[in-house]
């Protein structure tokens, strides 16, 4: 649970920790699943399912650390994980299970209904979703990850991810409803849009006119409705990016475009594919990103859209300002936020926090050794397991070769990596620094005054309530070198800073707003 910090009535919270602690996706916690089928064709029946594409299940009995939960439904699930598996005969196949398939009312521990579990496809150090999920939760919404042993009418498959699912209780605990808007932006590679279409770069939220039937084939709908909506988002994003702020979470777009430019996570909006993550309008009418799929992260997929796949060393270094630096017209999500020097500025606060607080502090290698402690025994005797043992042994710190291709070493990406960009030019500037943050009551008044030094210009972000948008206003600076803002308080009032010059921005707190602080009337 992240830390709390009183002053007064003033504290610093954590958004994930208002919800209660769920441990079936505690990281330490190597997770039991047994799947028992009645049919001996279950294989089979499987398949046939994943190839019709459609939403069929084969119902059978599931244990979960000893709870049995029947009449579960189980199908395969993924697309390169499962075909590239399977068509080289391999058994170890990712499975998307629902406990409450027929039982409506079966739950897992934390009231969960939905097991995704991922076969470790192309990650031969078995650490990357689960690595790359955790860092990304201490920014931003995002799924859990954990390790699960997973077997088959009693036979043991071997190790595998077990991820979160991004269903309704995700929504409405991250986002406080389940009834808005939700796409899972991932193209139909098999469907093409009508020729009268202009053609988009798969899920890029590039504009593409009017006519709904354009974006069928790029995004995946998850609601009744919201192809009108979407087309809205687009439009505002690419005609109009000044107002983006009044229909889409900024600061949570900018910690995604910065998580994933950092650990070099290509397969995702970023790279060429342009795909795996989620679109949410919750009922407030904003938009929210979610990230998804954490296989290929640490520099698993080279592609940016633009040219040759990128060597070692291009993996290293590669552009804070990818797809802005070239205006890349494919990627509006990144020119249309980066061109607003406000927004730009957050993000460079954002890269540097996530660089900082994980990697030039080594804390990614310590939660590694720890994991690689936990699931050590359970890699070694993986019946299935899609690499060869000495690639795990290797590729936390060295590149190793596999599928006639090659997967960087972790470390060997990171640790150079975190230097390169600590050596930006922007990121060298001095950045604002932000003293104790206070507040002051006055009858319906709050009054938020801080000490703040090498700033030009400081901002203060508040809501009145949980999961209600976030407003701006500026601060100003007073007599005694205090910058000072006035909001109403009639209910709890959450909040942050930022503070800017002509280079960079600092949030405090620091990963705001995924940590806020809060003011509560007496």
């Amino acid at each position: 649970m992240n830390r709390l910090l009183f002053i007064g009535c003033l504290f610093l919270a954590s958004a994930g920790a208002l919800a209660a602690q769920k441990g079936l996706y505690d990281i330490q916690h190597l997770v039991d699943v047994r799947i028992k089928f009645a049919e001996t064709d279950w294989h089979h029946q499987l398949d046939s399912i994943k190839e019709r594409g459609q939403d069929e299940r084969l119902v059978a009995t599931v244990t979960v650390d000893g709870k049995v939960y029947p009449q579960s439904g189980i199908r395969y699930k993924g697309n390169s994980s499962y075909f590239n598996v399977r068509n080289a005969g391999g058994r170890k196949l990712p499975f998307n299970i629902k406990v409450d398939y027929v039982e409506k009312e079966a739950r897992l521990p934390g009231g969960y209904v939905t097991l995704k579990l991922s076969n470790i496809f192309r990650d031969p150090s078995y650490l990357r979703e689960v690595l790359s999920y955790e860092i990304a939760g201490k920014y931003l919404p995002a799924p859990r990850a954990n390790f699960a042993k997973v077997y088959v009418n009693d036979e043991y498959l071997g190790l595998y991810n077990l991820s979160e699912s991004v269903d309704d209780d995700f929504l409405k605990e991250y986002y406080g409803d389940d009834k808005g808007v939700q796409f899972k932006c991932d193209p139909n590679w098999q469907e093409n849009a009508p020729g009268s279409c202009k053609t988009g770069n798969n899920a890029s939220l590039e504009y593409l006119g009017k006519d709904s039937v354009c974006y069928y084939s790029l995004y995946e709908l998850k609601s009744k409705n919201g192809w009108k909506e979407l087309q809205d988002f687009t439009r505002v994003l690419n005609q109009e990016p000044a107002k983006i702020g009044e229909i889409l979470d900024v600061n949570e777009t900018l910690w995604m475009l910065a998580y994933d430019n950092v650990l070099v996570n290509l397969d995702s909006y970023l790279g060429r594919l342009c795909h795996n993550y989620y679109l949410y309008q919750d009922e407030a009418k904003i938009w929210h990103p979610i990230i998804w799929d954490m296989n290929l992260s640490f520099g698993g997929f080279r592609y940016t859209g633009s040219g040759a796949p990128l060597s070692n060393a291009d993996l290293q270094d590669m552009s804070l300002f990818l797809h802005f630096n070239d205006n890349n017209p494919q990627r509006p999500l990144v020119v249309k936020l980066l061109g607003i020097d406000h927004y730009r500025k957050i993000y460079l606060a954002h890269v540097r926090t996530i660089v900082m607080e994980n990697f030039s502090n080594g804390w990614y290698k310590e939660r590694a050794a720890a994991l690689q402690k936990m699931i050590g025994a359970e890699v070694a005797k993986d019946p299935f397991r899609l690499y060869p043992l000495e690639t795990y042994q290797q590729n936390f710190t060295q590149t190793v070769r596999i599928d006639n291709s090659s997967m960087i070493g972790i470390t060997e990406l990171m640790d150079q990596r975190a230097t390169n960009i600590l050596q930006h030019p922007l990121l060298l500037k001095t950045p604002p620094a932000i003293g104790e943050v206070k507040h002051r009551v006055s009858g319906e008044v709050a009054t938020i005054t801080t000490s703040i030094t090498e700033a030009d210009a400081a901002w203060l972000y508040y809501r009145s309530q949980p999961f209600a948008p976030w407003q701006r206003q500026p601060m100003a600076a007073n007599e005694n070198q205090q910058w000072v803002a006035q909001i109403p308080l009639t209910t709890s009032v959450q909040y942050y800073v930022v503070a800017e010059n002509k280079y960079i921005a600092t949030l405090s707190p620091a990963r705001a707003a995924r940590e806020f602080y809060e003011i509560k009337p007496k």
